[in-house]
């Protein structure tokens, strides 16, 4: 719902290719140009991408075509709750754990995680980019 009271309907994404090796990983990206197409690509280029980390992980991508430029904190604070509310039964420290990449910064990253923490009870590190104040670190 936006400022106005006007609600706003957008379309959602989480893409997850091969967790044998550890959690899934990748983005989230928020962009009126989203689509499960661009996403599934995305994810695999992570695969690849993981890979070359040598660290246990698998792929994974997701987003939103909602767009928070030219919106206010309240309304993308709003989008991101209700993003988490679905999302959060798909994620979670040893499951999938999303980062920020276009349109998803520390701020969006923080939202997403504090409507995790009131839904799961959980304070895991199941999202990385968060600020250093919400338990994220200098370095990601």
């Amino acid at each position: 719902m936006d400022d106005a009271g006007r609600i706003n309907v957008n379309r959602g994404f989480r893409v997850q290719y091969n967790s044998a090796l550890g959690p899934y990983k990748g983005g989230l990206r928020f962009h009126p140009s989203v689509n499960l197409s661009i996403l599934k690509f995305l994810g695999f280029e992570q695969i690849l991408k993981n890979s070359l980390t040598t660290l246990p992980m698998g792929g994974g991508k997701g987003g939103s075509d909602f767009d928070p430029k030219g919106k206010s904190d309240n309304e993308v604070m709003r989008f991101c709750q209700s993003f988490m509310t679905e999302l959060q039964r798909h994620v979670g420290a040893d499951t999938d754990v999303p980062a920020g990449d276009i349109g998803v910064g520390a701020r969006e990253i923080g939202y997403l995680y504090g409507q995790y923490k009131r839904l799961r009870n959980e304070f895991t590190g199941v999202l990385t980019g968060k600020n250093v104040k919400w338990g994220g670190s200098f370095i990601r």
